[in-house]
Order: structure tokens, then sequence, then C-alpha cells
């Protein structure tokens, strides 16, 4: 490829990527106001226990959901390098056989639920006996809801394959409406409103997967299902998705696991609070992954056509962009956490403000290592990657309930998997340099050294406004306020290079000229 057509190339892929960030954020933005609002009506409606309550047993059912997450990540991946490679027969031959497989995890987290899940909501977990009818309503439209994400998620990777962010910002205004429709029948109706949210919830669930497989069969010819078997994809896609079963198992249990400890050593109390430093976690998480998400397919594209210069700068863009923007929007929230959350919330549940900010910490150490992820994703080698990097992350549930068999408060579970995080992401850096040939110096500098630079100097002033003015509100504005300044005009000339604030500035431009087009000045 001539140098002029490569730039020009380059140019496409950039605008492509401004242009699906800008429509992630608007939906985001949209997402997330509504998101923060009913959850708060809905702790209010429920209550803290019964919200406790449906965090913790739906995560049982969502610990079932492993396979599925191994067999996303491989259709994710098939999906997008067949595009890349611009191969269409194959294109079909993925999605019809990723169908057939979803059908068969489908049935097989119904069996583990109805079985060996339910047993352990009967007989292990902390639930009080008068509220045991309800914990099975959501229990069993838990598992309903999960086979419906299940039979999705080939239709959702299409779509991020194909780059059609605006299908998820339109969905995404239809499903948030729909929860916003959900806490008014929750105020009005005098049923027991935890079975309510339970049908209802599930009822979301179902629209919103409907609409994603009207969207693909109108916009997508591949993604009409017809039976066909390819023996040798189907092999190449499960021993894809085996390996990557590895690291799904550890997310799902450092996750819902941690869930589930918590309720049999503290109760659903504590699950409240776990459940509302979620809540905040995803609303500030959310900016980030659109972000990556704009940009994930463009990884591995770039690697299916074997550009790896132009993946590696792909890599070190989205690992600080996600990390700075995060930042932004986090550090407010991790020095003004009480005030911010009593604004929001009526009831604060216990230990919500140290769950809080211990998982924002986790959350801002995951956004660097999500771009080498996709990367060993892209290679298709990550027999190695899955088995150590997810072993690392599985220790996170064995340290936890030592410690707290130990006596240790609710927080230690967090901080063991703030400490198992950082450790994979250096085992995670190791392991995918060789495979892209990735420099580890200039990785260094570039990523780590930058980062720490940043976060550093854009806490000093914030600190000290915190430590030294009085506890009011003026000194709430001025630290939200000096958080955004100082962490904006610190990571663009301290964090980023040339090429990247020329980036920024384009992608500006352009947000700016799409939104003159779309109001039509």
């Amino acid at each position: 490829m001539s140098e002029d057509k490569q730039q020009n190339t380059d140019v496409a892929n950039n605008k492509r990527i401004a242009k699906n960030t800008l429509l992630l954020y608007v939906r985001m933005l949209f997402t997330m106001m509504v998101s923060l609002y009913t959850s708060r009506v809905i702790l209010n409606t429920l209550g803290v226990e019964d919200f406790g309550i449906y965090n913790v047993v739906g995560g049982v059912v969502t610990m079932f959901s492993f396979l599925n997450g191994a067999m996303s990540s491989a259709t994710q991946r098939y999906f997008t390098f067949g595009l890349g490679k611009g191969d269409k027969i194959q294109l079909k031959k993925v999605f019809s056989t990723t169908i057939s497989i979803h059908g068969l995890i489908s049935v097989v987290i119904i069996l583990l639920a109805e079985t060996i899940g339910l047993w352990f909501l009967m007989t292990q977990m902390t639930i009080p006996s008068d509220r045991m009818s309800g914990a099975l309503w959501v229990y069993q439209f838990s598992v309903l809801a999960c086979v419906v994400m299940v039979m999705s998620v080939p239709y959702n990777a299409a779509i991020i394959a194909h780059e059609k962010m605006s299908a998820f910002a339109y969905i995404s205004i239809l499903e948030v409406a729909l929860k916003l429709f959900i806490v008014y029948l929750l105020v009005v109706f005098s049923f027991d409103k935890l079975k309510l949210y339970a049908v209802l919830m599930f009822s979301v669930q179902m629209i919103v997967c409907l609409a994603y497989t009207r969207y693909c069969g109108k916009h997508f010819p591949e993604t009409k299902f017809k039976f066909m078997w390819d023996k040798a994809l189907f092999k190449e896609m499960s021993v894809f998705a085996g390996w990557n079963l590895c690291g799904n198992l550890a997310a799902v249990t450092f996750t819902q696991g941690v869930d589930i400890l918590l309720n049999l050593f503290f109760g659903p109390v504590v699950n409240a609070a776990r459940g509302v430093a979620i809540q905040v976690q995803g609303a500030i998480n959310g900016f980030s992954m659109n972000f990556q998400m704009a940009l994930n397919p463009q990884i591995i594209k770039s690697y299916a056509k074997n550009d790896l210069s132009y993946m590696h700068s792909l890599i070190f863009r989205s690992s600080k962009f996600s990390f700075f923007l995060l930042l932004l929007l986090s550090l407010p929230v991790l020095i003004e956490t009480k005030t911010i959350l009593t604004l929001w919330l009526n009831i604060v549940p216990d230990y919500t403000v140290s769950f809080v900010r211990i998982m924002l910490c986790i959350t801002l150490v995951d956004s660097i290592g999500s771009p080498l992820m996709v990367a060993a994703q892209a290679t298709g080698k990550i027999r190695f990657y899955q088995t150590v990097v997810g072993g690392v992350l599985l220790l996170i549930l064995p340290f936890s309930y030592l410690c707290l068999k130990l006596g240790a408060m609710p927080e230690v579970v967090f901080l063991v998997h703030l400490l198992m995080v950082v450790i994979a992401q250096i085992v995670r850096l190791y392991i995918v340099q060789p495979l892209i040939k990735l420099s580890m110096k200039q990785y260094f500098y570039e990523i780590f050294m930058k980062i720490v630079y940043v976060t550093f100097l854009s806490i000093l002033l914030p600190l000290v406004l915190y430590n030294f003015l009085p506890d009011n509100w003026w000194r709430f504005f001025l630290v939200c306020f000096s958080c955004l300044i100082s962490v904006s005009i610190i990571s663009y000339f301290v964090g980023l290079t040339l090429g990247e604030r020329n980036v920024i500035k384009a992608k500006i431009i352009t947000s700016y000229q799409m939104v003159i087009k779309y109001l039509g000045f």
C-alpha cells in the first residue's frame, strides 16, 4: 500500500472512530442520567434489604453465564477478523455457527441454574425467610433474562464489528425509556415490589434483544440464521472460546463470587452497598468503555491487515485516553464520595463510601489493560494469556474468603481485588508484548510514566482544597471544579504527545461539525 493511500486510510479510520465515539457518548450520557435517577428510586422503593437481595440473587445466575462470556469474545473476534479480511462467506458461517453454539450454551445455563444454582439459593445463602418467595421470583426471571442475553450476543457482535454504533445509541434510548417506565410502575402498583421488578427487568431485556435482532436482520445479510455444520470452524471457535473460558470464569468468580461471599458473611444489607458501588462504577466506566468500543474493531482489523505500527498507536491511544477520561470523571467522586452519595441517594447503605472509592481505583487500573486484552484476542493466541491472567484473577476469591474468615471487614475483598488487578496488568503486558512485537520501553514511557505524572499532578490542588477548606457547599463545588480543570489541562499537556493532541483536536472538530449538521445550522 502506498504512503498516500495508507494516510488516507488512517484518516478515514480516525474519522470513523471519532463519529462512533461521539454516538456512544451521547448514548452514555442519556443512559447514565436515567440510570442514576432510577437507581435512587429503586433503592428507596425496594428498600435496602430487597435491593441487596436482587443484586446477590441475580449474581448467582450471572455466575453461570461464564460460558457465554467466553463465546462472546470468540464471536466478536471472528466477526471483526472476517470483516478485516473482507470474507463475506466466512461471516455467514461464523454467524450461523455462533447461533448454534449459543443455543447449546443456553441449555447448559438452564440445567446448571435449575439444579446447582437453585440448591445454593435455597440452602446456602443468607436471605430472610419472609423474602425467600421474592428471591425465587428474582432467580427464575434472572435465568430467563440470562438466556435472552446469551442469544443476543451474535447480533451485538455483528453491530460492533460493522462499527454501526448508532444502533447502540438508538436502542439504548429505547432501553432507558423502558427502565424509566419501570420506575413509574413500581411506584404505582401495590404488588410485591421485588417480584414486580424482576418481571419488568426481564421484559426490558426481551424487548431490547428483539430490537437488536430486527436491526441486524435488516442491515446485515450475514445475520440471517441458516443451520450449517462446519466442523473445522466449530472446533476452531470452540478451542478459542475454551481458552477464553479461564479468563471469563475468573471474571465471573471475582465479581459475583465476592458478592456471594459478602452475603454469606454479612447479609443482604452489605450486598446493597456493593450494588450501589457497582452503579457508580458502571456509570463512570461506561465513558471509558464507549471509547474503547469504538477503537476495538480497528485494533483487530489492523492486526488482520498486519499493520502492527497502526495497531500499536491505537493501543497507546486507547490506554491513555481511557485512563485520563476515567480520572477526569472519577477524581471528584473519589474525593467527595460521601457528599455525592448523600446528594444522589436518600438512603446510603453502610460501607458504600469505601466500596465506591476502592472500586473506582480498580476501574482505573483495568482501563489500561483492556486494549492489551483486545490485542491478545486479535492474535488468536490466547491459551497462555488466559491461563495465566485468568489464574491470577481467580486468586481474588480464595484470598478474600481467607481474609473474611480471619475476621476482616468487608472492604478487604475490594483491596484484594485491587492488588490482583495490578499484578494481572503486569503479567498481561509481558505476555502480549512478544505477540504483537510491542516495545516494552516505549510502553513504559508512553503509558506508565505519563499516567503516574498526570495522576500525581492532578490530585495536588483538589486535595489541598479538600483538606484546608471548611466542609460546606463551597468546598464541594471548588473541589469538583478543580478536579476537572487539573485533570483536563495536565492530561492534555503532560499526558499526550503532539500527535495525540492533534487527534483530540480533530475529534472535537468532527464532533462539532456533526452537532451543527444534526441541528440543521
